[in-house]
């Protein structure tokens, strides 16, 4: 298995907007707040191309990571990973990639409550700066 990533395009957003909704929808519906439309609209709505990537493993598109620049951090968004692949290091091996280009930089994120991701992002030195009932925002100071 080889991972590789690749600069996004406009031509990606559906295959991203249908993975979306296939990744996020376990943990939408634990928590009551699966839309079919609406967790398709949000990314369609917040795409940027420019800070996106795309993962492909074996040559496959296999899912999605952006680092959009703000003011006093970087935001990790949009990360997914088809359901085949997770599991098998791919999601690991991609974010510590990403946070590596981060150079010093802060790296925030937010995570949906009782999300499996939560454990790979603390294993990558991610603390939780804030929770509401349905996210959790996680912060990675530089190490």
């Amino acid at each position: 298995m080889r991972w590789t990533l690749r600069p996004a395009t406009a031509n990606d957003l559906e295959d991203l907007v249908e993975l979306r909704a296939v990744a996020m929808r376990p943990d939408l519906e634990r928590l009551g707040r699966y839309d079919d439309h609406r967790v398709r609209q949000r990314l369609r709505d917040a795409y940027a191309p420019e800070h996106t990537r795309i993962i492909e493993v074996d040559g496959e598109f296999a899912g999605s990571i952006s680092m959009r620049p703000a003011k006093d951090r970087q935001w990790l968004e949009h990360f997914y990973l088809a359901p085949h692949h997770q599991g098998r290091g791919v999601g690991s091996a991609v974010l510590r990639a990403v946070l590596d280009e981060a150079g010093g930089a802060t790296v925030a994120l937010n995570v949906l409550q009782g999300s499996p991701a939560r454990k790979l992002y603390e294993r990558h030195g991610f603390v939780t700066e804030a929770e509401d009932p349905v996210d959790v925002f996680m912060v990675r100071k530089f190490l």
